[in-house]
């Protein structure tokens, strides 16, 4: 029986039973194995772009008798499935804006498809703008630490008329508990969801990040360039947005 590690065990709960999965990316099949192990999903695409690890997910599939079940295929995102083959799509472990990028390349693929689990690494914002931007409603984000990193899993289904309006809402200025006003920027950068939620690890990930862009506009403060005095700018103000939403949370937070 294959063991998941803590973040695939979190996207493998969000996976409805009986359902057609797609892992794209699936490295060494280990999610497809384990869901159709536990008699989740009823079919599975893995699919892999790399040889190394397309040649592991074959391997790991054939090992665990399931071949019958999981489809392993080499491919580039969402080249690997037919529309209408599947209808839960798994996307883990890659950049926000590589996995936005796999999504829109993949449109068409996206025929019957009811529920997208997303775990982005870096770049969650790409992930939500275009979800907002095609008509996915965001159903829900879960935040978890592991091993050091810090990764959020993003949730959605497939909207209808109705939902646009909904989700338009989701990301509308709002004031928080504490008089602080978060904009629609701050809101599809830091989450919606985990922006009510304001669990530990989620503060923890946002002062992480504010170092990071601490670095940066310090390096852009090094330039004389226009452009760069501009930018320095730009994360200052940022960095201010931010900071004032943590310490809100923090100050409303039992």
């Amino acid at each position: 029986m294959v063991k998941l590690s803590k973040r695939l065990q979190m996207i493998a709960e969000r996976v409805p039973a009986g359902s057609k999965l797609a892992d794209i990316g699936s490295d060494h099949a280990l999610l497809p194995t384990y869901l159709a192990q536990q008699g989740v999903i009823v079919f599975a695409v893995a699919g892999e772009v790399n040889p190394g690890p397309f040649e592991a997910a074959t391997r790991q599939v054939l090992e665990c008798g399931l071949s019958q079940k999981i489809s392993v295929r080499s491919g580039d995102g969402l080249a690997v499935i037919e529309p209408g083959e599947v209808n839960v799509i798994t996307i883990a472990g890659m950049g926000g804006s590589l996995m936005a990028s796999i999504l829109e390349a993949g449109k068409g693929k996206l025929e019957g498809v009811t529920h997208l689990i997303l775990q982005p690494n870096v770049g969650e914002d790409h992930v939500r703008r275009w979800l907002l931007a095609e008509g996915w409603k965001l159903d829900a984000e879960a935040i978890l630490e592991e091993d050091g990193k810090i990764y959020e899993i993003l949730t959605a289904t497939a909207g209808t008329t109705g939902d646009k309006s909904s989700q338009e809402a989701l990301y509308a200025e709002r004031v928080l508990p504490g008089g602080v006003t978060v904009t629609k920027e701050r809101l599809l950068q830091m989450g919606p969801y985990l922006v009510e939620e304001a669990p530990e690890v989620w503060f923890a990930k946002w002062e992480s990040e504010l170092k990071k862009l601490a670095m940066i506009e310090g390096q852009l403060k090094l330039s004389t360039a226009e452009a760069s005095t501009a930018k320095a700018a730009q994360i200052a103000q940022e960095m201010k947005e931010i900071k004032e939403v943590i310490a809100c949370l923090q100050k409303v937070k039992p």
